[in-house]
């Protein structure tokens, strides 16, 4: 489709709108259909590689994909590798898809005028004696709503991406809009930033080591592993169990907990007080 495209378009707006990363693009045309069967794979090796900041070689990618259900050989997870270029030496100090220094604009203001102005981000992760649970949330600082979230049994960029298209079908129009949040690897990834950028979001990131840049979203977290988790760990048999916990709670959080600071409103009825206000 990129080939066809390129008829009519450049080619760096091409890979910045379907996602491909350069290197992976010529990889690809100068094998021709071989490795097309391959690019679910080449993008997992890709996410794995940056999820941790450029130090895992192919035999504990391979054990990765392994562990997400992939099961690929690793003769094969070695030669993808080679043909990407990703090799841990090159890559060791890696920080993110661009050098350039993202700006905190949120600054800890926590406040909003009106919906859809300033979102926070972040993922938790909950230990049971079954496995773990990951879960990524979107919170809006006008209601302190949760926007939108996902939880999955691997805290990989599919779940980031899910979280984010729920998102945009609910409030397809965020144009201006900030999202903010820590340093972690989804947020540096180059998938995240050409989404932020198709929908015309300002992105903002906490420093390094600096919590309290993102406590709205660190609060919300305390709260629901005190009110659903903590105390509760063995109660929840199955990782079905405690998703179906968090989902509720997110729902009940959202629609019937009242709140002081909203005007003794719940978070979606203080949001709906101000579109009926833009109204009338």
């Amino acid at each position: 489709m990129v080939d066809e495209l390129r008829l009519k378009y450049d080619l760096a707006t091409l890979l910045r709108i379907s996602g491909l990363k350069k290197q992976t693009y010529y990889y690809i045309k100068k094998r021709g259909d071989f490795d097309y069967k391959n690019l679910h794979i080449i993008n997992k090796i890709e996410e794995i590689f940056y999820e941790n900041k450029g130090h895992y070689g192919s035999r504990r990618i391979c054990d990765e994909l392994h562990f997400r259900g992939y099961h690929v050989n690793h003769k094969k997870v070695e030669r993808l590798m080679k043909k990407l270029n990703l090799r841990p030496d090159v890559y060791s100090s890696y920080k993110g898809s661009s050098d350039t220094v993202i700006e905190n604009l949120l600054d800890r203001h926590f406040q909003a005028d009106k919906p859809n102005e300033k979102w926070v981000t972040d993922v938790t992760e909950f230990h049971c004696y079954w496995g773990k649970l990951y879960l990524s949330i979107l919170i809006d600082l006008y209601a302190r709503d949760v926007v939108s979230f996902n939880i999955s049994k691997h805290p990989d960029f599919d779940q980031i991406e899910d979280m984010l298209s729920k998102a945009f079908l609910l409030y397809p129009n965020v144009d201006g809009l900030i999202i903010h949040s820590d340093m972690g690897w989804q947020y540096n990834y180059y998938k995240y930033l050409n989404i932020l950028k198709e929908h015309n979001i300002r992105q903002s990131m906490s420093k390094k080591g600096n919590c309290l840049d993102n406590a709205v979203a660190e609060s919300f977290f305390s709260v629901l592993k005190r009110e659903v988790f903590y105390g509760n760990e063995m109660r929840f048999k199955s990782y079905k169990e405690l998703e179906n916990a968090i989902s509720e709670y997110i729902d009940y959080y959202n629609n019937k907990r009242i709140k002081h600071n909203l005007k003794g409103m719940t978070p979606s009825s203080y949001r709906a007080a101000y579109k009926n206000t833009i109204e009338k």
